[in-house]
């Protein structure tokens, strides 16, 4: 069974159609209840702020978390400069969708002038100050937004909890006692202290959808194959090709059709379904989350049913054979990857990333062929339960909170356990934000983004 794209099947005539608009907020004709960033969006287009205005209020928020540590890299007076110069350069014409608006990056995107650690100081002190823009920056800054700094991150992207022993942990800028997750941890920690309004990403098994998760925000990690599609891997330093992808954390999930308009160039629809079916994960699988996790999934259920949802339970217990085919093939690439870099030593980075780099060198052709034969297998099953519902829902991870401080090494597998299998699947996801951390997984069939937008859209 082959992967079914949003554009090959007309999913319409499989419910009643019922659709909820909004307005407010245009984008190629479509219209929508506008959300904070929509506002401050309108203020810049009309001219009533300027973009440097705006970075100098949002700059003024930086590194607010007690470590002192949302960023890696920041040039405030860069940033203003480029604001400037962004408002000069728009000055004429229509004003692009991130016109004005403060974004931070992730730290394994290239910014030309600026230093890509991958959270290393090993990379940091080996590599050079990037020529150019990668592809991520190069549209950023196509679309006027006004780039805040790079932001902080578990080490090569290699960690779900955001712990960093070179940089510093990243704790949450509201409340210092909890790790933001990881690896997208500045860039959870950037939106949750106001430095930007919309962080860039990557999210290989969870590096978005986790931090988004535990920080209450939104988040949208793109189906596996659009970041390259658009070229927006270039100048990016990948972890493992075959699961990494790319996208937003943010606070409203009424945004993230525009962001996903303006770094993917997608079309989303100005309507949100209504009456879809809604796969949620058995309890079987549910064992061992805590009540607070637990009830953040009800949460989302009773909101989605009251929007005229239907949810059905569906077994979920092939999913915990997810993990033992994603590690590997993660471990094995990540190798590759950095022992070209590195000549195959992987001392220069901490221990337990290390082992995984060694573990992942060891493991045979053989081993690898067999692993991604069963990879195959489990995204046949994923595509099935993603044509018999059009959505599936889970928690983002079995707790809400990761206590600083405290030991996380079992931390990472059960987090995993709930994220792999989406990729795996190489799917679009959608992190429904809940409070106390609580936040919940909404996933389409590979290519549905737009079609997955529109409908968390018109939840917000």
């Amino acid at each position: 069974m082959r992967a079914v794209r949003e554009e090959e099947v007309d999913w319409r005539p499989r419910f009643s159609l019922q659709v909820r608009r909004w307005n407010a907020g245009r984008m190629h004709g479509m219209s929508f209840l506008s959300s904070p960033l929509q506002q401050l969006r309108e203020a810049l287009v009309s001219s009533a702020l300027t973009p440097r205005v705006v970075a100098e209020r949002a700059l003024s928020k930086a590194n607010s978390n007690a470590g002192h540590n949302v960023y890696i890299a920041r040039v405030p007076e860069w940033t203003l400069s480029e604001a400037a110069a962004a408002e000069a350069r728009f000055a004429a014409g229509e004003k692009p969708f991130l016109y004005g608006l403060p974004v931070s990056l992730k730290d394994c995107f290239d910014l030309a002038g600026f230093v890509t650690s991958c959270g290393s100081r090993y990379y940091a002190e080996r590599e050079g100050l990037a020529r150019e823009d990668s592809g991520v920056a190069a549209r950023l800054r196509e679309m006027g937004a006004s780039i805040t700094g790079k932001t902080n991150m578990h080490p090569l992207a290699y960690g779900i909890t955001g712990e960093n022993p070179d940089y510093g942990d990243c704790l949450q800028p509201d409340d210092a006692r909890w790790l933001t997750g990881g690896s997208s941890s500045g860039a959870a920690a950037s939106v949750q202290e106001g430095s930007a309004v919309a962080a860039i990403g990557s999210d290989t098994g969870g590096s978005i959808r986790v931090p988004a998760a535990l920080c209450g925000l939104a988040g949208y990690r793109a189906s596996i194959e659009l970041g390259e599609k658009r070229g927006l891997w270039k100048g990016g330093a990948h972890l493992a090709e075959s699961f990494d992808t790319i996208g937003w954390l943010f606070r409203d999930l009424r945004d993230g059709p525009l962001l996903a308009e303006a770094l993917f160039d997608l079309r989303v629809p100005r309507m949100a379904e209504t009456r879809v079916r809604i796969g949620c994960v058995g309890a079987a699988f549910l064992d061992d989350c805590t009540g607070e996790a637990l009830a953040g999934l009800t949460h989302w259920q009773h909101r989605l049913s009251g929007c005229g949802a239907e949810i059905f339970s569906f077994d979920a217990r092939f999913w915990d054979e997810a993990m033992a085919i994603y590690a590997p093939i993660q471990a094995s690439e990540a190798a590759a990857l950095h022992g070209a870099k590195t000549g195959g030593d992987f001392s220069h980075f901490e221990a337990s990333i290390a082992e995984r780099l060694v573990w992942g060198a060891s493991i045979s052709a053989v081993e690898l062929d067999d692993l991604r034969r069963r990879c195959a297998v489990f995204r046949e099953r994923m595509d099935g339960l993603l044509l018999e519902y059009d959505f599936l829902i889970a928690p983002c991870a079995p707790v809400c909170r990761l206590a600083a401080g405290a030991d996380h090494k079992e931390s990472r597998r059960m987090i995993l356990r709930y994220t792999t299998p989406m990729s795996l699947a190489g799917v679009p996801v959608i992190t429904l934000p809940a409070a106390e951390g609580a936040g919940v997984q909404l996933a389409a069939a590979r290519g549905a983004d737009a079609r997955l937008l529109a409908y968390a859209a018109g939840l917000g």
